[in-house]
C-alpha cells in the first residue's frame, strides 16, 4: 500500500503576497518547477498537483525535476515517497487538445525515470475536475489505454501502467449527492474491463465551486454529506476510500489556513488529504506554514474514523435544504454579477491562466450569467467589503431554524459561528448601504446580516485595527469604482490584510 499524502500543494493562485523563493507574487509556468521542489524539500509536503486545467503548463516537468534536482529525487523518489498528481482538463467543458498531451506525459515519464535511474513509474494518478458521471471516468480510462497501446505500436515503448488511477473531483452539490453511485458504477467497470478490483480509491470533494454555485452553507453541508457517502461506499464494498478536500484559506472557500488548524482537523474529520493552496503557503510566515503542515500531517490520519455518519433522512434533509438555499443564493448573485465582474477584472492574476469561466457560468441554462472563477469571485466581494459568506446565509439560517434543521447544521459545522465572525471582520456596512441605494437588490443583504447575528448570537463587523484598515481600503475601492479610477493597489493591500486574494 503506497503512502497516502495528507497534504497536497496546489497551484491555485489565491496568494496576496510574494512567494518566499522568488519574492514575486506572479508564479510563471517555469517557476512552478521550483515551487514543486520547494513544497517537497522546504515545507515537508509530499504531494503536488500539476494542473493542466485552465492554465498553461510546463510539459517537461518530469525531465526538469529529475535534471535540476537530481540528488533530492534520488533520495526521495517520485511515485514512491513524493507524488506529482496531474489535474487533467475536463474535455466535456474545456478544449480536448491538452488531455492527450497530459496522458502522453504520464506514459513517457516512465521512460524518463528509467533513463535517469529513478523509481518507475513516477506518475500514475490523474484528477478529473468537474466529474459529473461515471461515463467520463470510463472514457478517460479507455482513452488512456488507447494512447498507451499506440505508444507501444508506434514507438515500441510498452508502458508499465495498464490503466491510470483516476481521482474524480466532485464540484457541484448535486453531483456530490450521487457520488457513491458514480463510484459503485466505476468499480463495476474496472472489474468488467480489466478484471481489476482496486485496493483503494482516492476521491476529491471541492469546497470552492460548491460555494460559488450554491452558497456558503450548502458547500459546508455538501462536504459533510460527501464524507458520509464515501464511508458508506467503503463499508459496502470493502474498498478503502481516501478522500481529498480541496479548499482555500477564507471560510467561503474552505477555511484551510495556518491559523485555523485545530478547527480544520475537526471540520474535515474523515478526510485523508487537504489541499494547501498558494495563500496558505505565501501569505503567512514560513514558520507558521511549516508548523501548520506538521500539525495537519500528524492530525489527519488520526481523524480518519471521526467523521459523523448521516442517516438517509438526514441526507434527504440536507439535499432539500441545499436546493432551496441555492435558489436564494443564485437569485442574488445573478443580480450582483455585473459589479462582481467589474471588480474581479482589477484583481491580479498570479498564474499563467488561459481564459476560462467558473462553473456558475456553465450551469446557467441560457448562459447569460458569467462569473469569474471562485478565487476572483470571492476576492471581488471581499474587495467591496461584502464577504460572500454573508449572501443568502441569513435566509438559510432562518429556513434551518423554521424547519428544525439548525441543530443538525450546528452538529455538522462546529465552527459555524467562528466562520461567520472571521468573514464578518471584513464587512463594510457603509459600502453595503451605498450599494443598496444604487441597486435595491442589495437591501436584502442588510436583512441577512441581522438574521445571522440574531440566530447565531454573534456580531458581524470589524473589531481590530487591521480590520478597520481593510474596511477603509474597501471604501476606497467603492468610491474609485464609482469615479472609474484604478483601485487595483487598494484591492491588493486589502487582500494582504485578510491573507488571501480570494
Amino acid at each position: 500500500m503506497r503512502p497516502i499524502p495528507p497534504i497536497m500543494a496546489t497551484q491555485h493562485p489565491d496568494n496576496a503576497c510574494p512567494t518566499y523563493f522568488t519574492n514575486n507574487r506572479f508564479v510563471s509556468a517555469q517557476e512552478e518547477i521550483e515551487e514543486c521542489y520547494r513544497c517537497f524539500a522546504d515545507l515537508g509536503i509530499t504531494e503536488y498537483m500539476w494542473d493542466w486545467e485552465g492554465k498553461f503548463v510546463d510539459e517537461a516537468v518530469i525531465d526538469r525535476l529529475f535534471m535540476q534536482y537530481h540528488d533530492y529525487f534520488k533520495k526521495h523518489p517520485l511515485g514512491k515517497e513524493n507524488f506529482l498528481t496531474f489535474r487533467v482538463p475536463n474535455i466535456w467543458i474545456e478544449s480536448t487538445h491538452k488531455l492527450p498531451r497530459a496522458f502522453m506525459n504520464i506514459i513517457t515519464a516512465e521512460n524518463a525515470a528509467k533513463k535517469y535511474g529513478f523509481h518507475s513509474p513516477p506518475l500514475f494518478e490523474a484528477i478529473l475536475p468537474m466529474t459529473s458521471s461515471v461515463d467520463q471516468l470510463i472514457y478517460l480510462q479507455q482513452s488512456f489505454a488507447k494512447i498507451a497501446k499506440s505508444t507501444e505500436d508506434i514507438f515500441d515503448f510498452k508502458a508499465e501502467l495498464e490503466h491510470i488511477e483516476l481521482i474524480p473531483l466532485f464540484e457541484e452539490f448535486e453531483t456530490i449527492a450521487k457520488s457513491k453511485e458514480i463510484l459503485l458504477k466505476y468499480v463495476d467497470f474496472l472489474k468488467s474491463e480489466y478484471n481489476y478490483r482496486p485496493e483503494y480509491l482516492r476521491v476529491m470533494t471541492a469546497r470552492s465551486d460548491p460555494a460559488l454555485n450554491a452558497g456558503f452553507l450548502p458547500a459546508k453541508l455538501a462536504a459533510k454529506q460527501a464524507i458520509s457517502l464515501y464511508a458508506d461506499f467503503e463499508e459496502e464494498t470493502g474498498i478503502k476510500v481516501f478522500p481529498i478536500v480541496g479548499g482555500g484559506c477564507l471560510p467561503f472557500r474552505g477555511g484551510i489556513n495556518p491559523e485555523n488548524t485545530k478547527a480544520v482537523l475537526e471540520e474535515y474529520a474523515g478526510f485523508s488529504t487537504l489541499t494547501i493552496q498558494s495563500a496558505f503557503r505565501y501569505d503567512y510566515t514560513q514558520e507558521q506554514v511549516t508548523k501548520a503542515i506538521k500539525k495537519l500531517t500528524t492530525g489527519l490520519p488520526k481523524n480518519k474514523h471521526k467523521a459523523i455518519r448521516l442517516t438517509k433522512a438526514e441526507i434527504n434533509s440536507i439535499n432539500s435544504f441545499n436546493r432551496e438555499v441555492s435558489k436564494l443564493y443564485k437569485s442574488c448573485i445573478e443580480k450582483f454579477a455585473p459589479i462582481i465582474n467589474q471588480v474581479s477584472d482589477k484583481l491580479p492574476s498570479h498564474r499563467e491562466r488561459v481564459q476560462h469561466i467558473g462553473l456558475f457560468g456553465y450551469s446557467r441554462g441560457d448562459g447569460k450569467v458569467k462569473l469569474p472563477r471562485a478565487i476572483k469571485f470571492c476576492g471581488a466581494l471581499y474587495s467591496l467589503g461584502i464577504p460572500p459568506e454573508l449572501i443568502a446565509s441569513g435566509r438559510a439560517l432562518k429556513l434551518a431554524k423554521q424547519s428544525g434543521m439548525l441543530p443538525l447544521i450546528e452538529k455538522l459545522c462546529p465552527y459555524l459561528r467562528e466562520d461567520f465572525i472571521h468573514a464578518g471582520h471584513y464587512f463594510n456596512h457603509e459600502n453595503l448601504e451605498l450599494l443598496a441605494k444604487d441597486q435595491k437588490d442589495w437591501k436584502i443583504i442588510l436583512k441577512e446580516i441581522n438574521d445571522i447575528e440574531e440566530i447565531l448570537q454573534i456580531k458581524i463587523g470589524p473589531d481590530q485595527p487591521h480590520h478597520m484598515i481593510h474596511r477603509n481600503l474597501t471604501s476606497n475601492i467603492y468610491f474609485k469604482l464609482k469615479l472609474q479610477e484604478d483601485f487595483s493597489e487598494d484591492a491588493l493591500k486589502a487582500s494582504e490584510i485578510r491573507k488571501s486574494l480570494g
